[in-house]
């Protein structure tokens, strides 16, 4: 299997064949996932922790779950009341935790970069849960892992992200994703919500929800993340809902058998209709935070075999 990462960080230093890899891995974890007994001993022995700077209930929960699956012993750092809260640097942080001797790290942080800051002081694997408005690797690839299923494959088809481009990583980590696997990437949305220089991105770009969304495979909608907006994006939300907001009659645009997503938590009546967002002959929705259990089990499980190989060579002397 290849996939050469000692760290995660994004999808940007991802080769096409170890996305491939972490897919194909994906899958025999669904298959886990779906028994009875739902155990593996891939991190047996190994330590997990989670270390949460933004809150995020349905990734923290993912990712303590995939860890317990695979056997690690996972630890939930609380940042809110930890040193950091007090005055620690981030650099401190790291220290204090490479001291306990951890194998993987995942972190989520609100400032870009933090994350790759975090890996360089550590002796672990460091696993990106998001970071700022830079990348959110694990959603890109179980969002891939979802579309592979439901279409048979994730090459050559049409995909509208939309929405909230500006603010979103998990639509950059898309982009990125998308374009490494030759698919046609569309982003539609108001002009206020798309970043500078989308025009380099190469992609598509629309403002109109009808014409953007003319015979695609694929719709992946956004949350409007209004944490990170600092000034008057939208006339109002039930403007946006109007123009941007997906319901049958603008997805009657797309292609017959499209597939509706959305990374959640979703804002029913702003970026979907709630009744479509339930329709189980077209959203995925759900299944994507059912891959996005068996994604994470499979970046923590090669994280772990590339750690164990570093470590062996390093005991036998070899140089790594």
């Amino acid at each position: 299997m290849t996939f050469r990462a000692r760290h995660l960080l994004g999808i940007e230093h991802l080769a096409p064949e170890e996305i491939r890899t972490v897919l194909d891995l994906a899958e025999t974890y669904v298959d886990l996932n779906r028994r009875t007994v739902k155990h593996s001993d891939a991190l047996a022995g190994m330590t997990q922790i989670n270390m949460f700077f933004e809150a995020s209930t349905r990734t923290q929960a993912s990712f303590e779950l995939a860890g317990k699956r695979l056997g690690a012993d996972v630890m939930n750092m609380s940042v809110a009341h930890s040193s950091v809260k007090k005055g620690e640097t981030l650099i401190d942080t790291a220290m204090t935790l490479n001291a306990m001797h951890p194998d993987l790290l995942v972190v989520r942080h609100p400032a870009s970069g933090a994350v790759d800051l975090l890996a360089q002081k550590v002796n672990c694997a460091v696993l990106n849960a998001g970071d700022g408005r830079h990348e959110h690797p694990t959603q890109a690839l179980l969002d891939a892992l979802t579309i592979r299923r439901a279409k048979g494959r994730i090459q050559r088809l049409t995909v509208a992200i939309c929405g909230d481009i500006a603010h979103s990583r998990v639509a950059r980590s898309n982009l990125i994703l998308l374009g490494k696997m030759e698919n046609r990437v569309r982003l539609i949305g108001p002009p206020t919500l798309m970043p500078s220089g989308v025009g380099d991105l190469g992609c598509e770009v629309y403002q109109d929800m009808r014409e953007g969304l003319k015979d695609c495979d694929v719709v992946m909608m956004l949350r409007l993340q209004r944490e990170r907006m600092d000034g008057g994006f939208i006339p109002s939300e039930r403007e946006y809902y109007h123009r941007f907001g997906l319901d049958a009659e603008k997805l009657a645009f797309a292609k017959e058998d499209a597939i509706v997503m959305h990374p959640g938590p979703m804002n029913r009546g702003v970026e979907i209709d709630g009744e479509l967002a339930d329709d189980i002959n077209r959203s995925v929705i759900q299944h994507q935070v059912e891959m996005g259990v068996a994604v994470r089990m499979a970046c923590m499980d090669l994280l772990a075999r590339n750690l164990r190989a570093e470590r062996g060579a390093r005991a036998a002397g070899v140089m790594v």
